[in-house]
């Protein structure tokens, strides 16, 4: 039995805190410094700054609006109160379609780390069957699950850090690397690859109706979890690159287990890998938490059917809109690899955030934290980023949005939604 009531408010600021990291600190810590090294060398150490000054201004815009608008659907919904009915749907469609695909990437990179070869699909749709149920049990089974998965992965980090320090791996180098080697445009690259790592802080605002006292919790909830992510990439970040240097970091295909082994604690390194395939998991399961909120917020305005803003009475979950996201996740990972192919997700993200920023733009002084000039240095950082994305990442993004703009087209046409 189901209906289309609110959702009950049951998160604290530690389940929210707890939400925001596991959706940052999941599998990308693992594998995101090499390609980033790859771009900039060094200069990944200036790309993570930037990073994090980008992150740090959409954070400070979805804290700002989920203050005054503490409901499910995040930048959907701020998007529709503070700019109209169209920016507020392209931001939701982005999110929707775009994180979709990326937690058939997340159910596939945990399968690869934790499956026998050759079982990695199956594995991962018994992830994503395993952690939608979990979600429908209720919002609080998934902050407790994600607790744990939390706390697992940063023992898995504190270990890598701990076998550089005792192990002799953070050897003074000969000579002060070149942060700059690569310009600025590899800088911007590894910024870019790097952003994306950080952009799990959106999911504690998708969730803004299940939080209690939304305006004081969420917005200190998005800065904890922000601040804290960026000391850890910060520390990892320093760790590796001592440890490897840009060029062996930039070829490696597991830098965190590469460490370990140089460091002397070559046993280890399973360990690092258990950590990578949890982290997936806790990526995934607050992917779907996401998702699913954003999804119910879209139906109840008819920007998708109906049928998805069903809450079941008694678990106060969008289930209808988790179990379709589970059975379309499911179809994805057993017919398309995605690990090489969701490059408009990114792009999504992006479009996003510059969404959030313009909608905080407009907000009232009542309701302003923060000095407009972040929200336009938000704008700015993200459409900087956007340019360094590759041509296939954007023609993917501007197709995905062209069809979303089509359906909502032909809904105007039909139900006459609002312009």
């Amino acid at each position: 039995m189901t209906s289309s009531s609110a959702l009950a408010r049951r998160l604290g600021t530690v389940d929210a805190v707890s939400i925001g990291l596991g959706s940052m600190i999941g599998a990308g810590v693992f594998a995101a410094f090499a390609p980033a090294s790859a771009a900039a060398g060094a200069g990944l150490l200036v790309g993570l700054l930037i990073a994090g000054i980008v992150a740090f201004c959409n954070a400070s815009s979805s804290a700002q609006l989920a203050a005054e608008y503490p409901t499910s659907g995040g930048t959907y919904i701020y998007g529709r109160e503070r700019l109209g009915a169209w920016p507020g749907f392209l931001a939701g469609w982005s999110f929707v379609v775009g994180k979709t695909a990326s937690c058939a990437a997340m159910a596939l990179t945990f399968a690869a780390y934790a499956s026998p070869p050759g079982w990695e699909k199956p594995v991962a749709v018994l992830a994503v069957l395993a952690l939608a149920s979990v979600n429908l049990f209720g919002v609080t089974r998934t902050a407790a699950l994600t607790r744990v998965i939390v706390a697992f992965v940063l023992l898995v980090l504190a270990v890598v850090v701990m076998s550089a320090v005792t192990g002799g791996g953070l050897a003074v180098p000969d000579a002060r690397p070149d942060l700059f080697e690569h310009g600025w445009y590899g800088i911007l690259q590894s910024g870019g690859l790097l952003f994306f790592a950080f952009a799990g802080y959106a999911r504690i605002a998708t969730m803004g109706e299940e939080v209690k006292d939304p305006a004081r919790t969420i917005p200190r909830a998005i800065l904890i979890a922000l601040a804290a992510t960026f000391v850890v990439y910060g520390v990892l970040a320093m760790t590796v690159l001592t440890v490897l240097g840009p060029e062996r970091l930039a070829a490696s295909t597991a830098p965190l287990s590469d460490v370990v082994v140089a460091g002397g604690w070559s046993w280890a390194a399973p360990l690092v890998r258990v950590g990578a395939a949890a982290a997936a998991l806790g990526a995934l399961l607050a992917l779907i938490a996401g998702i699913g909120r954003t999804s119910l917020a879209m139906a109840r305005n008819n920007d998708l059917p109906r049928w998805l803003a069903a809450v079941h009475p008694r678990r106060q979950v969008p289930q209808h809109a988790e179990i379709a996201l589970a059975v379309v996740v499911c179809v994805l990972v057993v017919s398309v690899d995605l690990r090489a192919a969701i490059g408009f997700s990114s792009f999504g993200v992006l479009l996003y955030y510059v969404v959030a920023n313009a909608a905080a733009f407009t907000q009232q002084p009542a309701h302003r934290r923060y000095p407009r000039a972040l929200q336009v240095l938000g704008v700015l950082g993200c459409l900087a980023l956007v340019a360094t994305l590759l041509l296939p990442a954007v023609f993917g993004g501007a197709a995905v949005l062209v069809v979303g703009i089509g359906y909502r087209v032909v809904l105007v046409r039909r139900r006459r939604l609002p312009q």
